[in-house]
């Protein structure tokens, strides 16, 4: 069993940043990708970006592309999220989560994550 925990989260102005980690522990396996989701109230678990455990291979959703960028850092086993150019629309909670599959293909979907941190909220004002 793997735990992932979060931090980072907070507010913040419309058209600023932040960085959000995920920091994991226990047994991690040699292939997985991590990805990170945001969920709002009232909305579906909305999927961000995804790495490889490699850290060579990112892949983004249209909706943070350019904005957001996600990291591993492998020898502390973390993966970061740097945010910029908040929008109202980013306020969510986030969250990290691992796909242990090894699938050529990158995970995009909740059901394909077996392994969730608590999440963090992120809340950005207008």
């Amino acid at each position: 069993q793997v735990q992932l925990v979060e931090s980072g989260g907070g507010l913040v102005q419309a058209g600023g940043s932040l960085r959000l980690s995920c920091a994991a522990s226990g047994r991690m396996f040699s292939w997985y990708t991590m990805g990170w989701f945001r969920q709002a109230p009232g909305k579906a678990r909305e999927f961000l970006a995804a790495v490889r455990w490699s850290g060579d291979n990112t892949y983004y959703a249209d909706s943070v592309k350019g904005r957001f960028t996600t990291s591993r850092d492998i020898a502390k086993n973390t993966m970061s999220l740097q945010m910029n150019t908040l929008k109202p629309e980013d306020t969510a909670v986030y969250y990290c989560a691992v796909d242990w599959s090894e699938s050529p293909r990158i995970p995009t979907t909740p059901n394909e994550f077996d392994d969730w941190g608590q999440g963090t909220q992120v809340t950005v004002s207008s």
